[in-house]
């Protein structure tokens, strides 16, 4: 028997990349408030790593209660700077304050996914990127939030690295996968192991 692969974000990104490689899935992005979770999480002193796997277990189970019988995989991806989270822009000045605030600085992304199936997690994983970023100019900065705002709007960090963002970077340490915001090495091979797709 098949088992329905569900990908419980809305994330045009993690979908290409699960097409790309081959597997069949389904979407069903989560009705979830990632904001108060965040904030609750941040309350407690919670470290950015555990932010980002609390936020996927959330999406991951929320469309798994609906369909406990399919494997649901929730993603999410947090960007740490010295221990603080950023989140996507508010607005364009927001966006040109983070790009500031990154310029020259190293900082670290994390993606986690977690797997639901029959109402519990049966796999995890988080992956992590360490970048920095160099000393654009400030006009620089400001002509990249105007020429990409539509995209950028909905980054963590306000910048796309498989777009001009790319020019934004001295130095990436890491899987380009976990950028995108899906650990997918380790999901496509969990996958595999279990027997759900091919291999």
């Amino acid at each position: 028997m098949t088992v329905p692969i569900i990908l419980a974000s809305g994330s045009a990104v993690r979908a290409q990349l699960l097409r790309n490689a081959g597997v069949e899935f389904e979407v069903v992005a989560p009705r979830v408030d990632e904001d108060a979770m965040k904030a609750a999480l941040l309350a407690e002193d919670a470290p950015p790593r555990d932010i980002a796997d609390a936020l996927a277990e959330m999406k991951a189970r929320k469309v798994a209660d609906k369909v406990p019988d399919a494997m649901v995989i929730g993603c999410d991806q947090v960007l740490s700077l010295n221990n603080q989270l950023l989140s996507k822009p508010t607005d364009r000045v927001d966006a040109g304050k983070q790009l500031r605030a990154l310029r020259g600085e190293r900082h670290m992304l994390l993606s986690a996914s977690v797997i639901y199936q029959e109402g519990k997690p049966i796999w995890r994983h988080v992956g992590q990127v360490r970048l920095r970023m160099r000393n654009a100019s400030d006009s620089y900065l400001d002509g990249y939030v105007d020429r990409n705002w539509d995209d950028i709007r909905r980054s963590v960090g306000a910048y796309q690295l498989e777009a001009e963002g790319v020019r934004l970077f001295h130095s990436i340490e890491g899987d380009y996968f976990n950028v995108l915001g899906m650990p997918l090495l380790e999901l496509l091979a969990f996958l595999t192991l279990r027997g759900v797709i091919d291999g």
